[in-house]
């Protein structure tokens, strides 16, 4: 069995762009490598935004590891990627895709292919270091999307009563979500954890 540890990035600095981790998220990121030192980390790996990076290189640190671009990590969508789009138009199709998750947006993926991609990469990396201990630093939705198409419903109400509803607000930078990989699926530990912050 195969543990992945799913971390969202820090908090980024707020602009347009592949922004870097504030001083804020930067201190987030530490704090989850403290909480992740004593674990037996095999793999590190991370979207190739910087801000995953960031978050990754500090929690590879402590165990000597390298950090491993992963593209099925990366986000749905990110603003800047679309010339000339405004946050409020981006704000906006990114509501689109949480409501229609078949939706496929001008620059990005659906919700529906974004959580296929975060399945993808979770089977091969558990078949291809199986029983290892896995972290991948990741995105807040591709996390949820991920969830929404591999739990069932009732498993996500259990974690919050509206899950689809509130999906956008359940991650926090540097949330912690525990999953078990083996041959008959996923069971998950722990979700969106942030006791260490």
């Amino acid at each position: 069995m195969t543990t992945l540890y799913l971390v969202r990035h820090g908090i980024k600095v707020k602009e347009i762009g592949d922004v870097p981790l504030s001083a804020n998220g930067l201190e987030q990121a530490k704090l989850t490598a403290s909480l992740l030192e004593d674990k037996s980390i095999k793999h590190v790996y991370a979207s190739p935004l910087r801000r995953a990076k960031e978050t990754a290189q500090c929690i590879a640190s402590p165990h000597a590891l390298p950090v491993l671009e992963d593209d099925r990590l990366r986000e749905r969508a990110n603003w800047g990627d679309l010339a000339g789009q405004t946050f409020q138009e981006f704000v906006d199709m990114w509501n689109r895709c949480s409501r229609d998750r078949e939706y496929v947006p001008p620059v990005g993926d659906s919700a529906q292919r974004a959580g296929e991609r975060l399945d993808a990469f979770a089977k091969e990396v558990s078949k291809v270091h199986a029983n290892d201990e896995i972290v991948a630093v990741t995105h807040g939705a591709i996390i949820t999307d991920f969830m929404i198409n591999c739990l069932s419903l009732d498993e996500l109400n259990q974690l919050h009563p509206r899950f689809l509803e509130m999906q956008s607000q359940l991650i926090p930078e540097c949330s912690i979500t525990v999953i078990q990989v083996n041959d008959r699926g996923y069971q998950l530990q722990r979700f969106a954890d942030v006791r260490h912050l």
